[in-house]
């Protein structure tokens, strides 16, 4: 492994070279389609004078008079912790209600579908326990009402998401197994798309009746090790749910490779809801998009002010790190810790239309 020092320097060479996007103008549909990652030129234009707005309005600022945090020490470093708390509520649920639902879905079945469901039915067997004797489903049924018998959040979710769409409700139910404190939010940022390091992590916890971000940022790049270290720290114990949004394909992907790049054990595995893929069951169609900030805006009347595009966040940071200048990390700070906030309410939101009571 390179040195820390090396690391960070290596890095901020680099930074210049790193756009991973492409400006289009507005409106244009077709090339935003080929651009992959893109930002429209009025995104771009807001984005730069933002920039301009904050090196000169927090010009002299100190460090610490903006993140006023706490040094972190880990066996790979320092890293700095700010802490955010807000009250939050929780919807209470109803486990039995999701509980007679599954038992009445004859298709968690292995062998039965849609058709065969329905001549069990009319045949009287409305729950799987009637077909506990029959004389062909009585092995596949017996072994569904085991596993729905058994107190685990894991089986429950592969059995329905090896029966219906991993984004179906009883995956998304199995989460009510556990308790509020034990569900792990997490969204990072990063300065590109692939391998490169992450420079902050929001990690979200309900503790009693306050909803508790904590964010480990990166003064420098040396200090990702450590900040690494810090977010594995949060996977100890007995029960714990990972949430993210999006974070099945990039938040969770990204962070186990740049624990391996450091030789830093993996975290731990455990069970991983993905809000992206419910919100889109729940919401496709009824919204332009399914992005966090589309869906926060219309079901909370969450309205971001001077926000910064996730694409230009490299920029931002290689700012930050030229010029010493901490102002560009303030919309940095501000963006990962709403989107923390935003996806354990859209989490908790759908968690209770699946099973929270009436």
């Amino acid at each position: 492994m390179q040195a820390e020092s090396r690391i960070g320097t290596l890095w901020q060479q680099r930074m210049a070279a790193l756009r991973e996007y492409s400006v289009v103008r507005d409106g244009n549909v077709f090339g935003a389609g080929l651009a992959g990652s893109c930002l429209y030129s009025s995104e771009y234009d807001r984005a730069r004078s933002l920039l301009a707005k904050l090196l000169s309005e927090y010009d002299g600022a100190s460090f610490e008079s903006l993140f006023p945090g706490n040094p972190i020490e880990t066996e790979n470093g320092t890293c700095l912790s700010l802490e955010n708390r807000e009250a939050f509520s929780v919807p209470r649920l109803d486990t039995g209600r999701l509980d007679a639902e599954m038992l009445a879905d004859l298709t968690l079945v292995k062998g039965i579908g849609e058709r065969s469901a329905a001549r069990l039915r009319a045949r009287g067997c409305r729950t799987i326990a009637d077909l506990a004797n029959h004389p062909r489903f009585r092995h596949e049924a017996r072994e569904v009402l085991d596993r729905l018998s058994c107190p685990d959040p894991c089986g429950i979710m592969d059995l329905a998401g090896s029966r219906h769409a991993k984004s179906h409700p009883f995956v998304l139910g199995a989460a009510g197994a556990f308790a509020k404190e034990d569900f792990v939010f997490l969204d990072i940022e990063t300065l590109g798309l692939f391998s490169r390091p992450i420079i902050l992590f929001g990690v979200g916890t309900v503790e009693g009746e306050n909803f508790v971000v904590r964010q480990y940022l990166l003064r420098d790049i040396d200090e990702e090790a450590a900040a690494l270290t810090a977010l594995s720290d949060h996977f100890t114990g007995e029960r714990k749910a990972l949430v993210t949004f999006n974070g099945k394909a990039f938040d969770l992907p990204y962070v186990q490779d740049r624990l391996a790049y450091y030789g830093i054990p993996p975290v731990a595995r455990v069970p991983h809801f993905d809000v992206l893929h419910f919100a889109r069951r729940r919401w496709k169609g009824e919204y332009p998009s399914c992005r966090l900030g589309e869906l926060e805006s219309a079901v909370f009347g969450v309205r971001r002010d001077d926000d910064v595009p996730g694409q230009m966040v490299p920029e931002f940071y290689e700012t930050y790190l030229k010029t010493k200048n901490c102002g560009p990390l303030v919309p940095i700070v501000g963006h990962n810790r709403q989107d923390v906030v935003s996806t354990a309410r859209l989490f908790f939101y759908l968690l209770g239309e699946t099973c929270g009571r009436c």
